[in-house]
């Protein structure tokens, strides 16, 4: 078992030096350990953000600087300067770089989608423009980034296909042609599909039709993202297990792409990642404001516990973690879905200290997981 006395060597070490381990070197015979990095972060505007980012991750993200509506605002406009600082990190890090997202309905200008009468555009005019965006962020960045979502968020709780402008414009095949334009602007790089609640049994049904029909007509597909927007209750162990494992006998490599664990109470009852959710702000939904005890501190540590118990048990089917962000103080789930709250999510505090998730984390790489419980 090389990974296990990998890790015990380096967390000895480590405990020796007063260091923490880290976390890419730890985890490095089990899959890429990854985060999405902001513009701040980016630019190294923040040197504790830059320790983190180089010493922990080797794979890095970025959180929306690829997205349409910021590396393409407006039509035969781009804006490559940040993503130019992504790519130029991996390269000097020689960190696996992952393009976020190429094809999505949300944070994607109007224009997209309407001509100057704000008319909608037809079926031909949309093809057009989304080959024209694919094959110039990827061929700009042709080897250096090495993988993309290529299609984001497209199926429904439910399992069927979103009825966004992309559906309604082009029809069902847009996700087709999506990958084979990636595919044709660049042969090497791996394509994902990539959503929210894919531990969802009628959610992860639809995700598996959808790459089976994809594989059916010979179009490439390398890898499932499933986002990890979770709590302290979703998703269920048993369920994301499944998934995993489900995702993996497609022949696709699994990711767990935007891993962050809330610790506040949703407003309703089904928690998600649809991005337009919105709930307006009541104290009782946000109970850390002043203090975040170490109670609770150790709660998020065993659900952080939990959760890697089932990644390492199953990381031959998994290449990459990446977590949202970077530190708590610059999540967006201290916005999402209530906007104001004190969340803390992630595995380093508003300080870039490490929190004792991450050495709950850490732990789980020492050990083989057990099976989970009956």
């Amino acid at each position: 078992m090389i990974a296990i006395s990998l890790s015990v060597f380096l967390l000895a070490s480590s405990m020796e030096s007063g260091e923490e381990p880290a976390l890419k070197e730890v985890f490095s015979e089990y899959f890429h350990m990854g985060a999405a990095l902001g513009p701040s972060v980016l630019r190294q505007e923040v040197p504790e953000a830059t320790l983190v980012v180089e010493k922990h991750f080797s794979s890095i993200t970025p959180e929306n600087d690829m997205k349409w509506e910021r590396i393409h605002p407006q039509p035969g406009k781009y804006n490559f300067s940040l993503p130019d600082y992504l790519v130029n990190l991996g390269e000097k890090k020689q960190m696996f770089v992952v393009g976020h997202t190429l094809v999505w309905h949300n944070q994607t200008p109007a224009w997209v989608f309407h001509d100057e009468q704000g008319n909608l555009v037809s079926r031909d005019t949309l093809l057009a423009r989304m080959r024209e965006h694919i094959f110039t962020v990827m061929t700009r960045y042709q080897g250096k980034v090495h993988g993309y979502d290529v299609v984001n968020e497209a199926i429904t709780d439910q399992g069927g296909l979103r009825e966004s402008l992309w559906y309604k414009i082009i029809g069902d095949d847009y996700i087709e042609h999506a990958f084979r334009f990636a595919h044709e602007a660049d042969p090497e790089a791996e394509l994902y599909y990539n959503d929210f609640s894919l531990a969802s049994p009628s959610k992860r049904e639809g995700c598996i039709q959808l790459v089976k029909s994809l594989q059916s007509k010979g179009i490439h597909i390398d890898g499932v993202g499933m986002q990890g927007h979770y709590d302290m209750s979703y998703p269920d162990l048993k369920e994301l297990e499944k998934s995993i494992v489900a995702y993996s006998e497609l022949g696709v490599k699994v990711m767990i792409t935007e891993l962050d664990i809330s610790v506040l109470p949703w407003p309703e009852l089904a928690p998600g990642a649809e991005v337009t959710s919105r709930f307006k702000y009541r104290p009782e939904l946000d109970p850390y404001k002043e203090d975040f005890p170490n109670s609770a501190q150790e709660e998020l540590a065993g659900r952080y516990a939990d959760m890697f118990r089932v990644f390492v048990k199953h990381a031959d089917k998994i290449s990459r973690i990446t977590f949202w962000g970077v530190n708590d103080g610059t999540s967006w789930k201290n916005n999402f879905p209530v906007r104001g709250r004190t969340d803390f999510p992630l595995l380093f505090d508003r300080n870039y200290l490490c929190k004792p998730a991450f050495h709950a984390v850490i732990a789980t790489a020492i050990n083989q997981a057990p099976p989970l419980p009956d």
